[in-house]
Formats: structure tokens, sequence, C-alpha cells
């Protein structure tokens, strides 16, 4: 009981703001998984939340990344809504093992260059964590607005990335999220799999661009 009683009181004592993103946040992944294009309305309003989060938070990058998430959701929506293909539901592609180690390079890259300018210019937290995180999720976003397989296996990696980040800061409610994430992202890449080897594309992937 008195285990209970202490459990409510720290939920109670969470910033509620936090717990509603956390909420939203929740719903767009497990619709994501079913592919449904209603979680881009729930990723856009858990982002706008998170973006000042982050800010009070000085983890800058995933604030300003926020800003991109809103864009992202937008496009996502556009995307799998048809997005000038009429009806046409968009199809689940992958991408090539040398496409991935050449994104991995750049968002290595960048990650660093914005880690040195992070820890040198500004009183970030975590500049490099912050960084790669960052850069890494600006790709992955893409990846599922358009619908590539292979995002679950970037967002493991950075949700594991993220999940130290935010409890490191404080957030404890958007660990347990990302904590959430690790296992709900396994079961996401095996649906999409499933659906993928059912209904394979009528043409080949298309290249980048």
């Amino acid at each position: 009981m008195i285990a209970v009683e202490q459990i409510g009181g720290w939920l109670l004592s969470q910033n509620p703001w936090e717990a509603l993103a956390v909420v939203l946040a929740l719903a767009y992944l497990l619709l994501a998984v079913r592919e449904s294009a209603w979680c881009w309305a729930a990723a856009f309003a858990s982002t706008l939340i998170y973006l000042f989060l982050f800010w009070q938070g000085r983890l800058y990058m995933q604030s300003a990344l926020q800003v991109y998430y809103l864009f992202m959701a937008v496009y996502g929506w556009w995307s799998w809504r048809g997005g000038g293909r009429g009806d046409a539901a968009l199809p689940i592609t992958r991408r090539p093992l040398w496409w991935h180690l050449a994104w991995l390079a750049a968002v290595c890259v960048a990650a660093a260059l914005n880690g040195v300018l992070l820890a040198r210019y500004t009183d970030a937290a975590l500049p490099w964590g912050d960084a790669l995180a960052t850069w890494a999720s600006l790709l992955a976003t893409w990846m599922v607005a358009r619908k590539i397989l292979e995002n679950w296996h970037w967002w493991f990696v950075i949700d594991a990335l993220s999940l130290y980040l935010y409890v490191e800061r404080g957030l404890y409610l958007t660990g347990g999220l990302f904590l959430a994430y690790l296992v709900i992202v396994v079961f996401g890449y095996l649906r999409w799999r499933t659906h993928y080897l059912e209904h394979p594309p009528a043409t080949p992937s298309p290249r980048p661009g």
C-alpha cells in the first residue's frame, strides 16, 4: 500500500505537460506500427510540447529537432494519405546496406561537428549525445515518412541513446516512454517486415532523392 502511494505521489509530482507529451508520443508509435496515418497527428501534438520541454532541459539540438518533426508530421500525413498517388497507399520499401552505411557516416560527421560547436558556444548539457541523436533522428524520421523498413533498426539505436539523455536530464516519464519504445520498435519491425513480404512493392525500391 505504501509503495502504491509513493508511486502515485511521484506521478503527481511530474510535469503534466510531459505526461501529455508521453501519451501522445506513445500513441504515435503504436499507430505507426499499424501503418495508420493518424500517427502523424499524434506526433504533431506531442512534438509541439516537447519543443519547449527540451529547451528548458538545455537539450538544444533535441529542441530544434522538434521543429523539423512538426514539418515531417505534415509531410508524413500527406505521404501516407496518398501524396500524389491518388488513392494508392504508400508501399513499404527497403534500402541496400551501402545506402545505410553511407548515411551513417554522414550522420556521424555532422554530429561530431555539431557537438564541437555546442560544447564551445553553448551551455548544452550533453552536446555530443544530443547532436548524434538529433542528426540520426532527422534521417530516421524521413525514413518513416517514406515507409522504409529499416527505419526500425535506426530507431532502436536512437531510442537507446535518447533514453540515457532524457533520464540524465531528469525527464523520467520521457525516459520511461523510450524504454517502452525499445520494445515496441521490435514489434513494429516484425509487423512491417511481414507486410513487406506479403505485399512487396510492384517496382524496385526508389533511389534516394
